[in-house]
């Protein structure tokens, strides 16, 4: 080895594939803590959010994507398309999440968009945890490995572990000789307010998850941080005044409830105590405007 070639390895690592196949679920799984908000429903995860493993001689930067899909015009959808496709250039490996024994139309158009980006692909079938008799899996992983030129596939569960650490093993592998990307202890790009707001947003898919998940978003106005607590002001954007209505629940209890919740949510995230102010407010069609998409920080 030349004296000028690092002794430590880096790199990134894009996880793609449709909606609701467990993406943020494995990243938080890798990393062994939460960066991403997680629900059942498709399109929870809006942004890119680096997620930095550092271990050893070993930095792997994981980008997690919103959902690749093929539903809806609004411009929501086209910034979430446009925000994962652009996850798929300059990455070292893309792993490419789909649920086992489950084959779409828009799992199809996921792997066209990796076989255009040229990137060496790792296979993750994700939820075999909830495949049984096992033996059911091995035809679809034969098929899948027909489909494209995968450097492995992986049979795995996000949510209990099973062949976590082997596909953490294979990404470290293909990381190139390099210093590191990031400080060893940063573990994410993304500021406390973002968390914030995220953690918000998620107890709000969760408990509204029939009636709001996509025509709400969350704004931090204020993020003051005084030495032993938050005080947090965040404002959540609906589309109606229906939603207001619905968000705010009776005497305003059901708001109290999700606020209540998100405030332990972001007190264990940020180990210290918080205090959240939380304001609904009404912007007419805010998802389907572009300029309204970026005033509320969802830019390429």
């Amino acid at each position: 080895m030349s004296l000028d070639t690092p002794n430590t390895k880096a790199g990134y690592a894009a996880i793609v594939g449709r909606p609701n196949v467990g993406k943020s679920t494995l990243l938080n799984r890798l990393l062994g803590q939460k960066m991403a908000i997680t629900s059942h429903k498709p399109q929870t995860t809006r942004h890119q959010i680096l997620g930095i493993y550092t271990e050893g001689d070993v930095q792997v930067v994981y980008i997690d994507t919103p959902g690749i899909h093929q539903r809806g015009e609004k411009a929501m959808n086209r910034y979430l398309n446009r925000t994962a496709h652009t996850a798929l250039l300059d990455v070292n490996v893309t792993i490419f999440v789909c649920q086992a024994l489950v084959w779409t139309k828009e799992d199809a158009a996921v792997l066209k968009a990796i076989e255009a980006a040229g990137t060496p692909c790792i296979a993750v079938v994700n939820k075999v945890d909830t495949v049984n008799p096992k033996e059911k899996l091995m035809p679809f992983l034969a098929e899948l490995g027909q489909r494209h030129n995968f450097k492995a596939i992986l049979p795995v569960s996000a949510k209990s572990g099973i062949n976590a650490e082997q596909l953490q093993t294979e990404v470290n592998n293909m990381m190139p000789a390099s210093e590191y990307l990031f400080a060893e202890d940063q573990i994410t790009d993304r500021s406390a307010r973002f968390f914030a707001a995220e953690l918000l947003r998620e107890q709000i898919i969760r408990r509204y998850h029939k009636e709001l998940p996509y025509s709400i978003t969350v704004e931090i106005e204020t993020f003051e941080e005084e030495p032993e607590r938050y005080i947090i002001g965040a404002v959540i954007w609906v589309e109606r005044e229906s939603q207001r209505g619905i968000l705010l629940g009776k005497q305003g209890e059901a708001m109290k409830e999700t606020a209540s919740a998100a405030r332990l949510q972001m007190a264990q995230f940020f180990e210290t105590r918080i205090h959240l102010d939380v304001w609904i407010k009404v912007k007419k069609s805010w998802s389907s405007d572009e300029n309204s998409l970026a005033k509320l920080g969802y830019s390429d």
